[in-house]
């Protein structure tokens, strides 16, 4: 233990003598890689350079959300990790500033969230607002810190007390997310423990104390429970009624393998979280959709994202200088279908603003085999429905190359929707990214509707206006722009497609 300790101790130093040596200025980061390399995502977020993961502390405050996000501000493997940091006006168009938290004598800085403290109950701010992020310290164990920032976000001044809960004896004991709760009128943390969550409870934001914990006898259990979130929404349709949904990931033991998230559904009393729920509902069915955050302080919308990748393969990716990438953001809603409540996710509107061409096609017969379509791109969205009659499979295939495809399609047997990204570019790094994922979809008056978005680099499909949803990673050839639509065993009958040109973000 002793040797350890030591071990731990000269890692730390070294680790503080790089940071201060290391610019403090507060201007912007410089973008000097112009965000044009091969597998470079155009409208999803990702660094400049080094290793990215967790979503952190989303927040909007005074007309910016701010993106934090784990980072290493030494490389692009996992390690050192910190909160990068970028601010943005509209969620599309985001501005790198300079890392946010960095590690200290109690470790490295895990995930964590920001709250606007808007009464000052932490007695930080004078009492005016300011921002509090609150995250998990990794050292010799895992614990919960606290920081305040009084120039919104740009600074950051770690609390003298911390931690503000130390580690009860857990392995695994991060990720606290908070929220101010108006029931009991008080700040209620949602934190991970191992395959469970726990609830703690605080007036002021640095004295916390444990309500309840939810999870050992529900959901998943493949692996260990990361990056909890619980929230309240309306249900769709019927008035007066609101539910509270509590994310958890885990990690591995996923629905498509390796990382991924589940939810719950049910009622929250201000000290624990309750749920009727029978079997697991996953939040995404693809590969690469994990540590979800939503953003705090953004009345009448719920907005999150993902960190992109899988720990199944996260670190050999190949991407570079940078390495890790976010989900587009999404906007939440619940609604009830067939009786169970739905988590309903849909690509933020702000995506408009990128749309720079629209091509538009309605009631046309797909016969089997494919159709090239007269529009090429890396960076498209897609809106399209189809209407079944006799084809047992149909679909769209993006970023087709002379040996490269990716297939999203419809098993009308199965009901079953899918994206198939075993010939999709690069898929020699890991044995377990050449996959097909596939989630159980159900027509809608015989209706499939699908909203897609492809980037360089990746594939989010929206399945039936937000209710499945599935979001890959590919990494193709630049070259690889065809555009096609198929169909298999008969003909299904093309409703409506829109698709639209996307420019870059970044530019």
């Amino acid at each position: 233990m002793g040797t350890r300790r030591a071990l731990m101790s000269i890692l730390l130093v070294t680790a503080l003598l790089l940071s201060w040596t290391s610019s403090e200025v507060k201007a912007d980061v410089k973008n000097e890689t112009g965000y044009q390399e091969a597998y470079r995502p155009q409208y999803h977020f990702s660094p400049p350079k080094n290793w990215m993961n967790d979503p952190n502390g989303l927040v909007y405050y005074k007309g910016e959300y701010h993106l934090f996000y784990q980072y290493n501000p030494y490389g692009n493997q996992w390690g050192h990790m910190s909160w990068g940091h970028a601010v943005s006006k509209d969620l599309i168009r985001w501005r790198h500033l300079p890392v946010a938290l960095k590690e200290d004598d109690l470790g490295m800085i895990f995930s964590g969230s920001v709250v606007v403290d808007k009464h000052d109950t932490s007695g930080f701010f004078g009492g005016k607002s300011g921002l509090v992020a609150i995250y998990t310290s990794a050292g010799e164990s895992q614990q919960q810190s606290i920081a305040y920032s009084k120039d919104d976000g740009r600074t950051w001044h770690k609390y003298k007390g911390n931690p503000v809960i130390p580690n009860p004896g857990l392995k695994d004991f991060r990720d606290p997310k908070v929220f101010w709760d108006d029931q009991t009128g008080k700040w209620v943390m949602v934190l991970a423990a191992g395959d469970r969550v726990m609830f703690y409870s605080s007036t002021n934001l640095r004295n916390w104390s444990y309500m309840s914990q939810f999870g050992a006898d529900q959901g998943a259990h493949g692996g260990v429970w990361e990056c909890p979130e619980l929230f309240q929404l309306p249900v769709e349709g019927h008035p007066g009624e609101k539910k509270w949904v509590l994310q958890v990931d885990i990690n591995p033991g996923g629905i498509a393998g390796g990382s991924g998230g589940q939810y719950f559904v049910g009622e929250f009393d201000g000290k624990k979280f309750t749920t009727q729920q029978k079997g697991i509902k996953w939040v995404d069915f693809g590969k690469d959709f994990y540590a979800t955050q939503t953003w705090s302080n953004t009345p009448g919308r719920l907005i999150w994202v993902a960190w992109m990748n899988n720990w199944q393969y996260a670190q050999d990716i190949p991407t570079s200088p940078w390495r890790g990438a976010m989900s587009f953001p999404r906007e939440l809603s619940l609604k009830k279908v067939n009786g169970e409540y739905v988590l309903v996710q849909k690509p933020v509107q702000e995506i408009n603003k990128l749309r720079e061409d629209t091509r538009v096609w309605n009631n046309r017969i797909i016969t089997p085999g494919t159709e090239l379509l007269p529009v090429r791109g890396e960076t498209l969205e897609i809106e399209a429905e189809f209407q079944l009659d006799t084809a047992d499979e149909f679909g769209l295939i993006v970023r087709k190359g002379t040996k490269e495809k990716t297939i999203i399609g419809y098993n009308v047997g199965n009901q079953t929707l899918f994206v198939d990204r075993t010939q999709s570019g690069r898929t020699d790094f890991s044995k377990d990214f050449p996959v097909v994922t596939k989630a159980q979809m159900k027509p809608k008056n015989r209706v499939i509707q699908l909203h897609i978005l492809v980037d360089r680099s990746s594939v989010e499909v929206f399945g039936n206006h937000g209710e499945t949803v599935l979001t890959n990673q590919i990494f193709p050839d630049l070259k690889s722009q065809g555009l096609e639509l198929y169909a298999r065993g008969g003909n299904v009958k093309l409703q409506t497609l829109r698709i639209h040109r996307l420019k870059s973000a970044w530019q």
